[in-house]
């Protein structure tokens, strides 16, 4: 059983060093705001792994989740080995919104935009994807940076004054990647909603 927590003990437990925010909401709604620093990893998507992935098994983990999926999240991170999951904040994110507490960020822009942007000038996207999707059709001259490997490419997204738009196949990897990036101080970074799905109803061009 997962604990619900008051907000005064969420923020206790958060200044406890080795703890992580994981927030599984959808990631429409995380790129409109969440905790700084938190990770997301939403749970309708391929959840288990991604977050065995991204997150060390000795981290204390405290859950933003959406209504009534707390005890789904804690069965399913459970079962692949985490077992410091402190709980969750009680009411969800809206609890830390109306505290008017500080919060991130994620720019997203459609595919829509991003065909306009690239149309005058040069921009730097990177597909996140894995091999067989970006073998399958791809954007040319693409930065091809699977999610699975971010661990290790890391840096290669901080293009210090540059910004990296970042796509994957429908829109939740790259927000996971996203989250991660901000959370390594890694800023400059656009969210392509959608993902390669929405980028293939566009005019730009698919090799």
């Amino acid at each position: 059983m997962i604990k619900a927590l008051s907000l005064d003990e969420f923020k206790a437990h958060l200044s406890i060093p080795d703890t992580v925010v994981l927030d599984i909401r959808h990631q429409v709604e995380v790129v409109k705001g969440y905790i700084s620093d938190a990770i997301f990893i939403g749970i309708d998507g391929l959840f288990e792994p991604w977050a065995a992935l991204f997150i060390e098994k000795q981290i204390k983990i405290l859950l933003i989740s959406p209504k009534d999926r707390e005890e789904e999240a804690f069965e399913k991170l459970s079962v692949v080995g985490f077992e410091n999951i402190v709980g969750y904040l009680e009411g969800g994110f809206a609890t830390w919104e109306k505290a008017n507490l500080a919060i991130e960020t994620i720019t997203s822009i459609t595919a829509t935009e991003l065909a306009s942007l690239k149309g005058k000038s040069p921009i730097s996207i990177f597909d996140i994807r894995k091999q067989n999707e970006y073998d399958a059709g791809h954007l040319p001259r693409v930065y091809f940076k699977p999610l699975a490997e971010l661990q290790s490419t890391i840096q290669d997204f901080n293009l210090k004054g540059e910004t990296a738009y970042i796509h994957c196949g429908g829109g939740y990897r790259s927000v996971i990647a996203c989250s991660i990036l901000k959370r390594n101080n890694i800023h400059n970074v656009v969210d392509i909603a959608g993902g390669f799905g929405a980028i293939k109803k566009t005019d730009l061009k698919i090799e």
